[in-house]
């Protein structure tokens, strides 16, 4: 009955969520050949393709964080089981981009269908998967149930629940609670994770297997982002604003401003969590009469700027690694769910970030015992860049610490494999 009423009033909030939908197409980057396949629609040469990966695990991630993950689990279980083959889904063009980028040959890439029971089927009748492994967040009632009605074992893994979350999953548990319990099992990351799910299904089968997000290794090759050609040839130090989001690169810009006349050599990189903003923050810029470059627009810039704008995707590490500070985004200009914060660690990075990061505060925490990030608000910001911006020294320790505090948590994507293969 309860699912009957979801499918009921789906349609209804379709509705609001096409707009969306079609800005995203239309203005975010990424790969959009077969973007059909969000509505269930594969093409001919699709479905014979896709034959060849009847019987694979499919894997669904979100966006770019989580197919960064995926993969990262993907290239475990195949080092452990070399003949599996997997199906990777994700949702965002940019994400899927990335999949289709560094995904290995025994791999497909999908567009997830939209959750809608005929378009689920029509998937799933192309797919044939053996199991279906959800990361994270992404509970979709069809989506898994029709797995579990064709005897589909459905997982979740590096799965988390905030407290917010949880206070409103818990007013509707007389739905969410069966549903939770459709799963196999769900994996999360801390014994917090575990007890809100419970709170909310407690006859759900919940493990903690740790957050796979710290067995993350950086690509091999992360390349150059060539900052010379916005900022002239000479050194400088550079900041970089990470994942950011509406409000905050003008906190992270009037930071940057203030400090140019102490530090005449610091030059700042944005790089906004959604490209399509680029021509929002390039206008603030404008107003504030700052030199900056959108890398968007390709080449070199035409003389050195203070600025660059990296309104582009799948170039983070590159950023991180040629910054000497890295401010994560989501965490200033009254967000506080965060960010995370293991990419710039793993670099050994000095990270600023804000005091609330309610989507990561385990990694937040890990963090911050071992002294290896600055929290602060944004009243405070401009006083801590100071700081770091002071102390070389206090940069290169912080950013060792905090690269030795993620690599101590490593492990959970093998425990993770290993209850996933159990299936």
């Amino acid at each position: 009955m309860l699912r009957f009423i979801y499918n009921l009033f789906l349609p209804v909030g379709f509705l609001f969520f096409v707009p969306g939908l079609l800005y995203k197409y239309r203005y975010r980057g990424g790969w959009k050949d077969t973007f059909r396949e969000r509505f269930g629609r594969f093409t001919p040469e699709r479905v014979e393709e896709l034959k060849a990966f009847h019987g694979a695990v499919w894997i669904h991630a979100v966006s770019v964080g989580e197919t960064v993950v995926a993969l990262s689990l993907i290239r475990k279980w195949s080092q452990m089981e070399p003949r599996k083959k997997f199906i990777i889904s994700t949702t965002t063009t940019t994400g899927q981009e990335l999949a289709r980028k560094q995904c290995l040959e025994n791999t497909a890439v999908i567009f997830c269908p939209i959750d809608f029971r005929g378009m689920v089927r029509r998937t799933l009748d192309v797919l044939k998967p053996s199991q279906l492994v959800i990361f994270e967040t992404e509970i979709w009632p069809n989506l898994i149930c029709e797995a579990r009605d064709r005897g589909i074992p459905v997982a979740l893994v590096n799965g988390r629940m905030s407290d917010h979350s949880a206070s409103g999953y818990r007013k509707l548990r007389i739905f969410f609670g069966p549903l939770l319990c459709r799963f196999n099992c769900i994996l999360v990351q801390t014994p917090a994770d575990a007890q809100r799910y419970l709170s909310v299904s407690p006859r759900a089968t919940v493990k903690v297997c740790g957050n796979l997000k710290f067995d993350q290794a950086p690509p091999e090759n992360i390349g150059d982002p060539r900052l010379e050609a916005c900022f002239g040839p000479e050194k400088h130090t550079v900041l970089l604003a990470a994942s950011t989001h509406p409000g905050e690169e003008s906190v992270i810009t009037e930071s940057f401003r203030q400090l140019l006349g102490e530090f005449p050599d610091l030059r700042l990189v944005i790089v906004p969590r959604h490209a399509e903003r680029g021509g929002e923050i390039a206008d603030m810029l404008t107003g504030r009469g700052i030199s900056f470059f959108r890398r968007s627009l390709g080449g070199e810039a035409p003389s050195p700027v203070r600025v660059l704008l990296a309104d582009t995707t799948g170039e983070m590490f590159k950023f991180i690694k040629a910054a000497d500070i890295v401010i994560m985004g989501k965490s200033f200009a009254g967000h506080d769910e965060g960010h995370n914060l293991i990419e710039p660690a793993l670099l050994d990075k000095p990270v600023v970030t804000g005091k609330v990061l309610r989507n990561f505060r385990f990694i937040l925490n890990v963090l911050k015992e071992a002294d290896a990030v600055v929290t602060t608000d944004d009243a405070g910001l401009t006083g801590s860049l100071r700081r770091l911006l002071a102390d070389g020294e206090l940069r290169r320790d912080m950013g060792r610490r905090g690269g030795d505090a993620i690599r101590r948590h490593c492990g959970a994507t093998e425990l993770t494999v290993k209850e996933l293969t159990s299936l």
